[in-house]
């Protein structure tokens, strides 16, 4: 993957590090409100919104499919 500031690969790095980052992902799309977005505003974005969301979806689709094809399962976390 690669962004401004280089590129890197998520395989290169630690176990730690690697949760980190999806831990940090998710909490920033939790964040993500678009219902309190003004109508013109999501229509401008709509383009590039859908764009990222589908990336996301086929990224996330392929390690959940990487994690099955080594016979696991994922789970929903039970809540307390």
């Amino acid at each position: 993957m690669c962004r401004a500031r280089g590129c890197y690969s998520l395989s290169n790095m630690g176990t730690n590090e690697v949760m980190a980052r999806l831990g940090a992902a998710v909490s920033a799309l939790g964040d993500v409100d678009v219902s309190a977005w003004p109508e013109d505003t999501l229509k401008e974005q709509l383009g590039e919104l859908s764009a990222a969301l589908v990336a996301l979806d086929a990224v996330l689709s392929r390690v959940a499919d990487e994690v099955r094809a080594r016979g696991l399962r994922i789970e929903e976390p039970v809540s307390a």
